[in-house]
């Protein structure tokens, strides 16, 4: 977490998203890059652009301001890098990214429902499903450290492995406690248990400490992990996801996007490479 890429619409969240970078970064030594990215149409009369070219200038300078706001009381310990782009967030993002040899994203989101959700998601629910690094997705301000982790487990051999080696490097970050929680349905029943064996055995042979396994039982499994995670009162949420684009997508959706967009608590996400190759 040395270099945090933070893209910022200055909105509540975004601010909230900005305030837990500057704490992490503070911990790690690391900086905060703080990305605005001003959306730029597509434009064909010479005369209109020129007409824009003004306007970008006029919201340039706005972002600046607003920027130096933002980061006026940030510690000297902490550097934070200002950085404007113009252009399609969902593409400038990843290239900035990139180009900074960023290592994790924070960044805030109001989450998204109803037409909106099924049509086009959230700006951070489309980063979630195609970052190439982890990502934290903020919603509200966070007060005091991480102290409960969220780990929902399916035990895919691969997947399951890979995924929890990056949460297992997450939760020594932010020394806290971790709740691993197997989400039993009806559909896909198991002993109660016999999964507690396996998530034992699975927690023991990885080498995790300070953790808790749990059975809770739901109809479905989005909605299993989002009623554990509140009642334990979790500050965070770490989930892997598959990466799945296109048709995949929009045939058999994301959990870790939905869970963004519906749950209050911080999302920690990893696309993972060996779920990537499968579609």
């Amino acid at each position: 977490m040395k270099r945090i890429i933070v893209p910022c619409d200055f909105s509540g969240p975004a601010v909230h998203a900005f305030r837990f970078a500057v704490d992490v970064a503070a911990q790690s030594a690391g900086e905060v890059h703080l990305l605005h990215v001003i959306e730029v149409p597509v434009l064909q009369d010479s005369a209109v652009l020129s007409y824009d070219d003004g306007l970008f200038k006029e919201l340039r300078a706005q972002a600046v301001l607003e920027m130096r706001t933002l980061t006026a009381d940030v510690p000297d310990s902490v550097r934070v890098i200002h950085a404007i782009r113009f252009g399609p967030m969902h593409k400038i993002i990843p290239i900035y990214v990139a180009a900074a040899d960023g290592d994790l994203i924070i960044m805030g989101t109001h989450g998204a429902s109803g037409l909106r959700e099924f049509f086009a998601g959230s700006n951070a629910g489309k980063v979630v499903r195609t970052s190439a690094v982890p990502v934290i997705t903020v919603k509200d301000k966070c007060d005091g450290p991480v102290k409960r982790i969220v780990f929902p487990c399916t035990l895919e051999n691969d997947f399951q492995e890979e995924l929890a080696h990056k949460v297992k490097a997450l939760q020594q970050f932010f020394q806290t406690h971790l709740h691993m929680v197997w989400i039993n349905s009806p559909l896909y029943p198991e002993q109660d248990a016999v999964v507690l064996e396996r998530l034992e055995a699975f927690a023991e042979r990885l080498g995790f400490e300070n953790y808790t396994v749990n059975i809770y039982h739901d109809m479905d499994a989005e909605a299993g992990i989002l009623k554990f995670a509140h009642e334990i009162e979790a500050d965070m949420i770490a989930l892997g996801t598959h990466g799945r684009r296109g048709v995949a997508h929009f045939l058999h959706g994301s959990t870790a996007e939905d869970i963004v967009n519906h749950s209050r608590s911080m999302i920690w996400t990893s696309v993972m490479p060996s779920a990537i190759s499968e579609y």
